[in-house]
């Protein structure tokens, strides 16, 4: 193939910081990267901004390194048909929203916030929804309890000094050593819930799903607290715990 002889240097620079990210295990901040590729730190910043924008880059909201993001996995699976998520996912949210009869969100940890990727709705008349595609706070009830249980204690603990808690409704848990306890927890269980903690009325119950390398993810149900009661939520953690296993085993036999 014949090399062309335009170039676009912003381009160039954005894979070259893309590659160095891409080679490192822990990420890479933007003085370290301006350091590495011999650019100017404000062009490094700019170019990382950029990215992080687009959802191709991810900045830890502790330590402000970059890694990959899920924008970016996503292109380079759907390029060779490895993976998708709402292909391998969707089946598995329907069986489980016809056995809940709740709402079904999938949802990835994204920088410092959640990406839903996928809802089913209820049949209820009155139901919880929100579209693909919209971004959710991370420390927000039984969500963002699931998304970090899936690191260490001490990562957890600095997520959340980092991104604080906020008082969504007069349920929450805004105390770090009451919502760490809790994520432990969650850690242990398998599982998160909370009751109003981030809408009066409504309550979650949420199961992770981990799979290296790709973005910790997470299933969770949703409801009204009058239908999803207290009768049925030992039904619908396990309900949920299984359908987060089916889709873990698909996601690992597409990666393999």
């Amino acid at each position: 193939m014949k090399k062309s002889t335009y170039s676009a240097p912003s381009v160039q620079k954005a894979f070259k910081i893309l590659h160095t990210i891409a080679d490192s295990s822990s990420g890479v901040g933007v003085s370290e990267l301006a350091k590495q590729l011999k650019i100017g730190k404000s062009t490094v910043h700019g170019i990382t901004c950029s990215l992080e924008e687009l959802g191709v880059l991810v900045r830890d909201p502790v330590d402000k390194r970059y890694n990959l993001g899920y924008t970016l996995l996503e292109i380079g699976r759907k390029s060779y048909g490895r993976i998708e998520w709402r292909e391998i996912a969707r089946a598995p949210m329907e069986r489980l929203m016809e056995k809940v009869g709740e709402t079904i969100f999938l949802g990835i940890m994204n920088g410092d916030h959640i990406t839903i990727l996928d809802v089913v709705e209820s049949h209820n008349e009155m139901k919880i929804t929100s579209p693909p595609g919209t971004r959710l706070p991370l420390l927000a009830g039984a969500t963002g309890k699931v998304f970090l249980s899936q690191f260490d204690e001490k990562k957890a603990r600095e997520i959340i000094q980092k991104v604080g808690l906020i008082k969504f409704t007069s349920k929450s848990v805004t105390d770090p050593k009451t919502f760490l306890k809790e994520v432990v927890d969650a850690k242990g269980k398998g599982y998160a819930i909370d009751d109003e903690e981030y809408l009066l009325g409504v309550r979650a119950i949420a199961v992770p799903i981990r799979l290296i390398p790709l973005p910790p993810a997470a299933i969770w149900a949703v409801g009204f607290t009058s239908s999803l009661n207290d009768q049925k939520v030992e039904t619908v953690i396990l309900e949920i715990q299984k359908t987060a296993r089916e889709i873990g085993r698909a996601l690992e036999g597409r990666l393999k």
